[in-house]
């Protein structure tokens, strides 16, 4: 018996819509057991104030353990590892995706226009193999944090070195791409650092002063990845083609992206372990509720979520960049991470306001909380030592 031949972006679509739904009801029902449970215990008289603390925190520590948006990406990998290059109608549709995207008024975001390319098909047994073992691993794993070196340090190092040291870099530099940059003159402090690590492709040209020149790590975010995809030979290399660069896979299709790019990149191309990606999440969306229930101490789970569009919220790509440098570094630099009202939000656009896919204050409360305070930190395994972090602005 054939297998059907529904559109697969049809499918897609429709699971991405009602996986919003059924997460943001899942959500709400959880929030609301949860806030129900803390104003039960305290009302009853069964708790003393202090008790009443340790409960909400450790509710907030589950709260902050859900993801929402787990569902629709198990559901995505799903739908993507039933796709069959071998039938016409599967290559069919694929390619009729971007030619057909007014009409069919796919969402911008979705990422189509690699799937054109009939090398594609050469690829499709690796990225399939590459997709299975990166879904496998999303799971929480704080220890993750002890494996950096290991796991993107040492990759990265072999790469350029016969032998690999394994120990942390003696120093780095993040630098954020926040508009407040252009007040500063730190170029040359930066790059002293041995290793300098940058922000999705941001420029160096005509603002070295500021930010400097030097780049070791190119750290992105797939969706660059994705568009450096369509040129020549997958160029995606500001820095020069000899710099290494680190990424976080934002969509599981743009796996395709990775196992067609990295066979003509010469520098080392590193996704981060999906592991990471997870401790990272726990982290901000932690700091994002704490700061949120701080504020509006009158509201609740729940009104946090709807704040935050549930599954859409994440860590924006300096956050990882800069728990990467917790990582692999003795010494952390932040650089370009801020705002103020005077200054655009990245120093090398126009773009003058800030994505709402994002909590910046909340990832600004953590890097303070790392330069002065890290051991309030959660989810962070007690044997990983915290490098000295220092906050420039």
């Amino acid at each position: 018996m054939k297998r059907s031949g529904r559109p697969l972006f049809s499918a897609l679509l429709f699971v991405f819509l009602a996986a919003t739904l059924i997460c943001r009801v899942a959500i709400r029902r959880r929030s609301f057991s949860f806030s129900s449970a803390i104003a039960e215990l305290g009302s009853s008289g069964l708790i003393t104030q202090e008790e009443e603390e340790i409960v909400f925190n450790e509710t907030l520590l589950e709260f902050a353990s859900i993801d929402p948006g787990d569902f629709k990406l198990k559901q995505e990998v799903d739908l993507i590892s039933d796709y069959d290059h071998t039938r016409r109608t599967h290559r069919r549709h694929f390619s009729s995706m971007s030619s057909n995207h007014h009409r069919q008024e796919i969402p911008s975001k979705y990422p189509v226009t690699t799937l054109r390319s009939p090398q594609v098909y050469r690829y499709w047994s690796e990225f399939k193999r590459n997709l299975r073992f990166w879904s496998r691993r999303k799971a929480y794993e704080p220890n993750i944090m002890l494996d950096l070196i290991r796991l993107v340090k040492n990759p990265i190092d072999s790469h350029y070195n016969n032998s690999v040291v394994v120990q942390r870099y003696s120093s780095c530099a993040v630098v954020g791409n926040s508009g407040t940059l252009l007040n500063s003159q730190y170029g040359g402090f930066i790059d002293k650092h041995e290793v300098v690590i940058r922000l999705n492709n941001a420029k160096t040209l005509r603002f070295e002063k500021r930010v400097g020149s030097k780049t070791n790590i190119s750290f992105v975010n797939s969706n660059i990845l994705h568009l450096c995809a369509r040129r020549e030979s997958c160029h995606c290399h500001p820095y020069g083609e000899s710099v290494a660069i680190v990424m976080y896979i934002c969509q599981p299709i743009h796996v395709l992206d990775y196992t067609v790019c990295k066979h003509s990149h010469q520098a080392p191309l590193v996704i981060t372990d999906p592991r990471f990606d997870v401790l990272c999440a726990r982290i901000v969306k932690y700091y994002s509720v704490k700061r949120f229930l701080e504020e509006k101490a009158t509201e609740g789970f729940k009104d946090w979520s709807k704040d935050h569009e549930g599954s859409l919220f994440h860590y924006s790509s300096g956050m990882q960049a800069v728990m990467l440098a917790v990582g692999i570094c003795e010494k952390v630099s932040i650089f370009g991470f801020g705002k103020l009202n005077s200054t655009k939000h990245h120093y090398h656009t126009n773009q003058k306001a800030e994505l709402k896919l994002h909590d910046y204050e909340a990832e600004y409360e953590l890097y303070r909380d790392l330069e002065y305070n890290p051991r309030a930190i959660p989810f962070l395994p007690k044997t990983f030592k915290i490098p000295l972090v220092k906050v420039f602005h």
